[in-house]
């Protein structure tokens, strides 16, 4: 919940204090006293009886400390995909600065938080009957391997993270009783089998248009590159405000976010990013990315994002990652409004996106 403030939160910072924090760098509002709430209050994230009180190891190599600094002493060392009960969470030392948060880890130590993915371990009932048009669903435990074909439990064709999104086609059930789903592949057009109980299928309350009452020209988001901090207004009110990793350069290329005036008039709940996109031409393969907002045709995006946690500095290759909390937030609240079950939308109007 560091990463992410809705209306609520930004009505109990008075316009003046809003102002001295932008003059100082926006980023830094998340560090302030009144995020205090979080951490003792129902809306707490990852504590207690919260969904999110697991973490998922994100790096080959991640150092458990005795306390929460990169000063400290290492414990011991945690490996990739490793999961873990996130125990606590707190504010470290001024390094790094633009993300101080740390958690404890089984109450063992700390670990910076950029190196762990909240996640769940939620079950769910398989549904049999899936339409033609297939239906959209998000996995739900903190990953889950998806198979070439059932017959074969060796035959692994993805590892599907904790959060990611994925179209099901279609209900098989094993010589065992146990149900599959069948799910497509938009990159390269596969099928996998999926244990079904790890994914939730999607409601259609649940991609419900966000303030479908404010006019068009009423909403806009701005996102600050120098802040790494995207803030969603309403008639010029901020209703929402997220930390964000954009564009880096890196040995491979300039990937720099560019600035300028978008459009958010293409959508899709799902994709799989891959080597061959523009916005990622040589490196990663990233099935499910979940709720993209497109801003440019050659696939640069507002987006969900799993492989880390590190957000308050450049990092992506052009597109502006987001949570994927926050990311659902923007796809809902944006226009055009996605009909469900819709794969892709390309529509005007969209809303209007400035990156300065």
């Amino acid at each position: 919940m560091m990463n992410i403030l809705f209306r609520n939160d930004l009505e109990t910072i008075s316009r003046r204090q809003f102002l001295k924090l932008a003059e100082s760098g926006l980023s830094s509002i998340f560090l302030l006293p009144i995020l205090d709430k979080w951490f003792r209050s129902e809306n707490r994230l990852f504590i207690g009886e919260s969904k999110t009180n697991q973490g998922r190891i994100l790096n080959n190599q991640v150092a458990l400390y005795d306390r929460p600094t990169f000063k400290g002493k290492v414990r011991k060392l945690f490996w990739y995909d490793l999961i873990l009960p996130i125990t606590d969470i707190t504010v470290g030392d001024t390094e790094p600065s633009y993300n101080r948060v740390w958690y404890q880890m089984n109450g063992e130590g700390f670990v910076h938080s950029g190196s762990v993915q909240p996640v769940e371990i939620r079950t769910n009932l398989p549904r049999r009957n899936i339409p033609p048009e297939g239906l959209l669903a998000e996995v739900t435990v903190p990953f889950t391997d998806v198979l070439w074909n059932i017959r074969h439990p060796t035959s692994v064709a993805y590892r599907f993270y904790y959060g990611t999104t994925h179209w099901v086609i279609s209900a098989n059930e094993d010589e065992k009783g146990k149900i599959w789903y069948r799910v497509f592949d938009d990159k390269w057009g596969f099928i996998y089998y999926g244990d079904a109980s790890h994914f939730h299928i999607i409601n259609p309350s649940e991609l419900e248009p966000i303030s479908a009452d404010i006019p068009p020209d009423k909403k806009r988001m701005e996102i600050h590159l120098a802040d790494q901090v995207l803030i969603a207004y309403e008639d010029n009110i901020p209703v929402c405000m997220t930390r964000i990793a954009s564009g880096a350069r890196f040995s491979d290329g300039d990937f720099r976010t560019r600035t300028g005036t978008y459009f958010t008039n293409r959508k899709r709940p799902s994709r799989h990013m891959a080597a061959g996109d523009l916005a990622a031409r040589n490196s990663y393969d990233l099935p499910g990315v979940p709720w993209i907002s497109y801003l440019t045709e050659q696939g640069v995006a507002i987006h969900g994002t799993y492989w880390h946690n590190d957000f308050g500095k450049p990092r992506s290759h052009g597109c502006i990652n987001v949570t994927s909390n926050a990311a659902r937030w923007i796809f809902r609240w944006t226009l055009p409004n996605v009909p469900f079950n819709v794969q892709t939308l390309d529509k005007d109007p969209g809303t209007v996106v400035q990156v300065a």
